[in-house]
């Protein structure tokens, strides 16, 4: 017995050694606000990382076609074996060592699509901005949904008991003789439903913690807490401001501008193919006798350079022709597309404008709602002390106001929602920061 004893002992310790152990290695809850949410979302985004690699991308092929305009400086070599005339394939004369230097001074068409490039570099920051919006609005919506499932679930577990103490009144009444047992199924049905509702919100948590965690760079095992935040910022505006900042601001209305002002690039370089072209050219060669340029050519050195400048008058240019009617095309698809964006954003916003003045009535209605169902929970209350009524009815009408309070959850959340995507499409997504 005394060993048993000593055994049990020493499994205890090494439990409650273990269960220490492992409290000093779960981090302690954080607390959040929705603001350093966002914060702690913009610094650790996937997404947005991706987006800034895009970015620089756009700007390295933007700088390949701004390259032409600026000094370029080669060395090489020409040398080889010889047979009669010196040649390379390339026309050039076989040379030990040749310096050569170019630099476009006038070329239009490889201007315009070299600005062309530079806008479409410009195009891809704004959609950076767009990813950034995109993690604003995606964390956001998660941070204030998990509010909302949080106090949901403190509410069904205050049902839950509810819905148990009706169900024993009910079951003690049937055993009495005083209700059907179909009361008794209704009861048993109500917690199951508490039950079923419990299991749904409590997997919907775990799914927006663990986005969340993603989206703010958090171990999969750290815990926080929120703040029941309102979004900040005022949405609630003219609507005619809003359509105003919408075509200022909105980020598809943006892109649009950036395509039509890269295909304005793009028309007036490919016009201008039908003038001249002006490059500046320097070579120096430094040539070996050893090809036998003195058999064919009447006096041979070796350091040799030329400098200048290379002018080429297109007369007939089929392909130039051709490129300034696709370029044509393509400025006129971009400025129609442009006005479709503008049509649809406006509209977009009006409707959107609309949902949300829909989405405060509802909210109001709501919480009218749940002010009843709590004067109600009063006064079957004061029944209830009065001897007036039972047990059963007061846990009825709290189970009531449970569900208009969940209601009033919904509606607030829902009318968030749209606070936002009416933020987004009036490109005002930064003041959910402020």
């Amino acid at each position: 017995m005394v060993r048993i004893y000593k055994a049990t002992m020493i499994l205890a310790c090494a439990s409650f050694l273990a269960m220490g152990a492992a409290a000093q290695q779960a981090p302690a809850p954080i607390s959040l606000t929705l603001k350093r949410c966002l914060e702690l979302a913009l610094q650790n985004s996937k997404d947005i990382k991706v987006a800034r690699i895009q970015a620089s991308v756009a700007d390295r092929a933007a700088m390949i076609g701004k390259a032409d305009f600026l000094p370029n400086l080669y060395i090489g070599s020409g040398a080889g074996y010889t047979y009669g005339i010196p040649e390379t394939p390339g026309g050039r004369a076989p040379s030990v060592f040749n310096l050569t230097y170019t630099e476009q001074v006038f070329n239009l068409p490889l201007r315009g699509a070299a600005k062309e490039q530079q806008e479409q570099a410009k195009a891809q920051k704004i959609l950076l901005e767009d990813a950034r919006n995109t993690v604003i609005a995606g964390s956001a919506t998660g941070y204030l949904e998990l509010v909302k499932v949080r106090h949901s679930l403190e509410l069904l577990k205050k049902q839950s008991d509810s819905a148990e103490r009706i169900l024993e009144v009910t079951q003690e009444r049937a055993n009495e003789g005083f209700e059907l047992p179909m009361e008794v199924t209704r009861s048993q049905l109500t917690k199951a439903q508490v039950t079923q509702k419990i299991l749904q919100l409590e997997g919907r948590e775990d799914e927006l913690e663990t986005y969340l965690r993603d989206q703010m760079g958090f171990t999969q095992n750290q815990e926080f807490d929120l703040a029941a935040d309102e979004l900040p910022g005022a949405a609630e505006q003219e609507g005619a401001n809003l359509v105003a900042m919408a075509m200022e601001n909105n980020v598809d209305i943006r892109l649009a501008q950036s395509n039509v002002r890269a295909k304005e690039f793009r028309y007036k370089g490919e016009k201008g193919g039908f003038l001249p072209t002006l490059e500046l050219v320097s070579t120096y060669s430094l040539l070996s006798d050893y090809n036998n340029y003195s058999l064919y050519f009447n006096h041979f050195q070796k350091n040799n350079f030329n400098a200048g400048v290379q002018v080429q008058m297109p007369i007939f240019s089929a392909r130039t022709k051709a490129a300034v009617g696709l370029a044509d095309v393509n400025l006129q698809v971009a400025k129609a597309t442009l006005e479709n964006k503008k049509s649809q954003v406006s509209a977009d916003v009006k409707k959107k404008t609309r949902h949300l003045l829909e989405m405060d009535a509802a909210k109001e209605v709501a919480r009218l709602q749940l002010q009843l169902a709590q004067q109600s929970v009063s006064a079957v209350q004061s029944q209830f002390e009065e001897g007036k009524t039972n047990l059963r009815d007061v846990e009825r009408a709290r189970l009531d106001e449970s569900d208009r309070w969940m209601a009033y959850l919904d509606a607030a959340f829902q009318r968030q929602q749209a606070q936002l995507e009416l933020l987004r499409t009036a490109g005002q997504l930064d003041k959910v920061l402020e």
